[in-house]
């Protein structure tokens, strides 16, 4: 009887891990997560690190040289606006025959500016002028008539005083006489109404000129020649209205909006710095001419004139030279504290710089600014003196010409990296 085959068994156990190699395994991954994790906190780390160093763009001011005179109470932009400016049309309806002028053009009163097509003009006073010498020569006529009529007259009244006329033949020669005095009268008024007509037509005909009403510069020509002008607009958009605009450089002015909030710090007759923004380093004195005594209810602002004290000299002396005070530039106005009664105006301020209040930072009531040094900033403490409008003095701490930043982050520290805003 054959034995069956014996089943042989898998051993298992040469496969089973032994317990000090797992531990090696889990030694290796615990090393490999750790290096990995130190890896990351340091790449974390130097990233924080480069962020926190990032040059951070800040908005600077420069700290200037306080004024000499009196402080200012109140800054204000605005513009230059002429007292004088005129915007030259024609009083007839008409074609332009000749424009005598261009834009930049200096003109002096009553110089012409342009002339019109008179030839219907012309042709009325000729008219006019022909009735007039026809009512003179009928006035020599009659004239003429009545010394003969006068003869007549005279030798009826003999005539009828010797008997020999009738009474019917004086009254006749009589009324002839008269008759001739009448038409004569008449003739003299109807050559009063030909110079009427004349000087009307004269004035038609010298409408057809137009010149300066004073003198100025041109700044504007609105219309050539062949163009339709009219003293009233015309719905079809083919009539200039205006000739050209000219402005008195000389009325030139400063108009600016005030706030309300701060109006009570102007007065009429206050003094001014004006500054042109064409002209940062001119410094031009005037006066408050006039406070308009009306607000602007959306604006919540009070429009204040500016008088120049002190114009353009270089100008005035050579006509040749360009204006640099122009309508419409912009310009700030700094308005001066004026010496109040009993004090002495020999009072001069301590200060050493003026910076924008925006500039000054506090830190448990010590004032500092950041002062920006080549590519980093500086933290440097500051004595504080009187608001001169929006800015404010510093009395010690910093010297002018340097810069410092202005609405800085919370977050600016000294010694921190900073980009200047442009």
């Amino acid at each position: 009887m054959a034995t069956p085959p014996r089943t042989v068994k898998p051993d298992l156990s040469s496969l089973r891990i032994s317990d000090a190699k797992r531990n090696n395994e889990r030694s290796s991954r615990r090393w490999i997560w750790g290096v990995v994790a130190i890896l990351v906190l340091g790449l974390a780390a130097a990233a924080a690190f480069a962020f926190r160093n990032r040059p951070i763009e800040v908005e600077v001011a420069t700290a200037t040289k306080p004024a000499t005179g009196p402080a200012g109470v109140l800054n204000a932009s605005g513009y230059v606006t002429p007292r004088r400016r005129a915007t030259i049309a024609a009083k007839i309806t008409g074609r332009v025959t000749g424009v005598f002028f261009d834009e930049g053009t200096r003109v002096t009163e009553g110089q012409l500016l342009a002339t019109l097509d008179d030839s219907d003009a012309r042709r009325a006073l000729d008219a006019a002028k022909a009735d007039r010498d026809s009512a003179d020569a009928a006035i020599a006529d009659y004239e003429v008539q009545l010394k003969n009529a006068q003869i007549e007259l005279r030798r009826t009244q003999q005539l009828v005083k010797d008997g020999v006329s009738t009474q019917q033949a004086l009254d006749s020669a009589e009324m002839a006489a008269d008759s001739l005095k009448a038409k004569i009268a008449l003739a003299k008024q109807q050559v009063v109404g030909a110079e009427a007509r004349i000087r009307e037509q004269q004035q038609n005909v010298d409408n057809c000129t137009i010149k300066a009403p004073f003198a100025g510069i041109v700044v504007s020509k609105d219309a050539q020649v062949g163009e339709m002008v009219s003293p009233i607009s015309a719905g079809g958009g083919f009539t200039r209205t205006g000739i050209a605009t000219i402005v008195d450089l000389h009325s030139n002015e400063v108009e600016v909006d005030v706030s309300e909030a701060y109006i009570a710090k102007v007065s009429n007759d206050q003094p001014v710095n004006a500054t042109l923004d064409a002209y940062p380093d001119w410094q031009i004195p005037g006066k408050v001419r006039t406070v308009i005594p009306t607000a602007d209810r959306q604006k919540a602002t009070v429009k204040v004139r500016i008088s120049f004290t002190e114009p353009d000299h270089k100008t005035l002396m050579d006509p040749a030279k360009e204006p640099r005070i122009l309508p419409d530039m912009g310009v700030k106005v700094s308005f001066l504290e004026t010496t109040p009664k009993g004090e002495s105006k020999d009072k001069k301020s301590l200060a050493v710089a003026l910076v924008p209040e925006k500039a000054i930072r506090q830190d448990n009531g010590n004032k500092y600014v950041y002062v920006v040094k080549g590519e980093v900033i500086e933290r440097h403490a500051v004595t504080t003196g009187e608001s001169r409008g929006s800015d404010i003095e510093i009395l010690g701490g910093i010297t002018p010409d340097v810069q410092v930043v202005v609405n800085a982050p919370e977050t600016l520290r000294d010694g921190q990296s900073v980009q200047v805003k442009k």
